[in-house]
This record gives C-alpha cells, structure tokens and sequence, in this order.
C-alpha cells in the first residue's frame, strides 16, 4: 500500500521565508525582527469587547458575509477617511483575514489564462493565488530601492489578456506610500480597459509625517473597480485573530461572496461583535499613526549609530536597510549571518522578486516593544 502522489498544483512553493528565519530566530535566541507581527498585546478594552460577545452567547455562524453591525461600522470608516460610501449589506464582507480576501478575490475573477500584473517585490501570496485560479501572473518591478510605480512598464504589460492588477499601499517589503497623483495616474490608465484592480491596503493607517493615505476608494475611477482589502489583525495588534474584509461594488461583490461562502463561508461570531463595538470610537485607527512613527524615529535614530543605511520609511511598521557598507553576501545569506552571528533576524529583500533581484537590502519589522528595538539596536551596533 502506498499514499497516492499529487501533482501539485503550486510545484514551485517551499517553506515560505518568514517561516525559515522565525525558526532560525527562535534556534539562535536571536531577535525577531523578521516577521511582521508586534511583540505586544493589543487594547485590553478590544479583547474584553469579544469575551463579553462570548458570555453573551454570541457563539454561532453569523450571516456569511459578516455580522451586519461590523459591516457598518466598516462602512462609516471607509466613508469618514475617504470620502466614499459602501453599502454594508451589498458591498463589504467580512473575511478571514486580508489574505483570504486577496484569493478570494482573484478566485472570483480570474479564469484559466487570464493575466494578472503584481508589482515586485511584492507579498508572497499574490503569485500562487493567481496560479490557482489558473492565471498567468505578470511581473512588473517598482524602480529599483526606490520603489515608485512605472506607468510605462505597467502600460507594456497590459495586453486583452490582463484581468487584474494587484497593488499595494502602504507597501510591504518597501514601506513606500503611493501618491495621490499615482494613484489618479495609476486610474487614468485603467480607464480604457476592463481591468480590475485589488488594492492591498492592510498597513492603511501606518502612514507616517503628516501624509495620508490615499486608498483606491478615494479615487473614483479605481473604486468602481477596486476590491479594496484591509486587516483589523494590523490595525489593532492582533494578527493572530486573522480577520479583515473587502469592499468592493456590489457587483464585483456578488461574485466574490460566491467564492467567499464556499471557500470559508464566514468568520467567527465574537470576534465580529467585539470589533464592531470597539469601532464605536474611531480613536484607536486615528492614532495609529502617531503610535507607529513614534517607533519608527526611535528605531531610525538607533540605525543611525550602526553601519546600516535605513531607506525611507513612509508607510507599514517596515524598515527597509542597505547593508553594502557591512557584507559582500547577497541578501539571503546575509539576513541568516545576521540572526546567527549578531542575534537579529532580518528578510531579504530578494524574497519578495522571483528568483530574487539582488540589491544588498534586508527588511526589519519595528511593531516591537521599545525595549526588544533598543536591544535589537545594540546588538546592530556591533556590526
């Protein structure tokens, strides 16, 4: 007797990068600055919110698209911060975390053959989600180091193929923020086309000097054709919980609800109700940003003392440093020296190109406690 072999269906996929160096973090008793995910709690008031939800018994499905009162709240947001509407019954779902928004997204619309365009260096899961649908995924790279759209190349890539584009802001590995005037850019080259677009917004607001976020619902043209995704597991420290949603038209909702109902059906009941109650006040998004910069410059301020060179850092709870002034060694190599020899674990940035693009940067996360950034910085200065 023997187990029968698949044929995979993601032939290419490993062991993803960020499982690799949180292993070798937690082997060498090293620093995580690898991963994106905080080192603290979030808001003891949230998880009391959910535990109450709990002891009311709040426990069983609610509707598949979300519990209605969170889709409100989603909807006030939205329209406080970007100027557009959503109905709650017809154009925003609850997901399983902005990840499965993303597949959920591409599965609902992207057929075998179709072409979908990712900007590089990109998030992980963009390429394998469009491979499952049975898509062609089409890489366009953002400018080298500093990492803006562009348009022209982006322009090359759109054939009567193209069914969708992925974008990303604020972005993740670079910590780049796009422009109003990219996104509005960005919408008057969609404008002829048929084109969807899932913009990538879980790190919305983590924008950082006195910027704003421009998010595709705040652009007219992007948002009759946007899915727009974002993650309360960002917003309020608590990835673990695994919950975002999407809006989107109720069109392009109507399809993706198809998909949604039977790849997850919905998310967990408590949580939905605690959440909804703690959007009651905006203040927690709100101050975000301030929170996060506040990292960031102490952060910044310690690399500066290092032979590291930070990137600007516009947007995410990323950091983005250039190591050419320490180490020959291409960036995989490096970011696993690093967490061997220095104690500070680090992603390269290659990790996020296909078949990696090599420019001496590696990527660190400072959603931490101030103290593990202060730690991490010592031990960075004896670099």
């Amino acid at each position: 007797m023997s187990t029968p072999v698949i044929a995979s269906r993601l032939p290419t996929v490993g062991t993803t990068i960020f499982t690799v160096m949180s292993a070798l973090a937690q082997e060498t008793g090293a620093i995580n600055l690898g991963q994106g995910f905080p080192d603290f709690e979030g808001d003891p008031a949230l998880v009391d919110h959910v535990a109450r939800a709990m002891r009311e018994g709040l426990n069983q499905y609610p509707p598949m698209a979300g519990v209605p009162g969170l889709r409100e709240r989603i909807a006030e947001k939205i329209e406080a911060l970007y100027g557009r509407r959503y109905d709650p019954g017809s154009e925003i779902t609850v997901t399983a975390g902005a990840t499965q928004a993303i597949i959920t997204a591409v599965l609902a619309a992207v057929h075998p053959g179709d072409e979908v365009i990712v900007l590089e260096p990109c998030y992980d899961s963009y390429a394998p989600n469009i491979e499952l649908a049975g898509g062609r995924v089409v890489r366009v790279p953002l400018t080298p180091r500093t990492f803006r759209p562009d348009f022209a190349r982006i322009a090359a890539a759109m054939s009567p193929r193209t069914r969708m584009l992925i974008v990303n802001s604020p972005h993740n590995p670079s910590a780049t923020v796009w422009t109003r005037a990219e996104m509005e850019q960005l919408s008057a080259l969609l404008a002829p086309t048929d084109v969807l677009l899932v913009s990538d917004e879980v790190y919305e607001h983590m924008v950082y000097d006195g910027a704003s976020h421009v998010s595709a619902a705040s652009v007219p043209g992007l948002a009759e054709r946007a899915f727009v995704v974002s993650s309360f597991g960002k917003t309020y420290h608590v990835t673990g919980w695994k919950v975002g949603y999407v809006a989107a038209p109720a069109a392009l909702t109507t399809e993706f609800r198809k998909v949604h109902q039977f790849n997850v059906f919905t998310v967990n009941t408590p949580v939905q109700h605690g959440l909804a109650r703690y959007m009651a006040d905006p203040r927690p998004h709100l101050d975000l940003p301030a929170f996060y910069q506040r990292k960031r410059d102490l952060f910044r301020t310690g690399l500066e003392a290092t032979r590291l060179v930070p990137l600007p850092s516009q947007g995410s709870y990323f950091q983005v440093v250039d190591y050419a002034g320490v180490s020959d060694l291409p960036e995989a190599e490096f970011c696993q020296w690093l967490t061997r020899e220095i104690g500070v674990a680090a992603i390269p940035l290659s990790a996020f190109y296909e078949g990696g693009f090599e420019q001496r940067l590696a990527r660190l996360c400072f959603a931490k406690r101030d103290e593990t950034l202060r730690e991490a910085l010592v031990r960075l200065d004896k670099l």
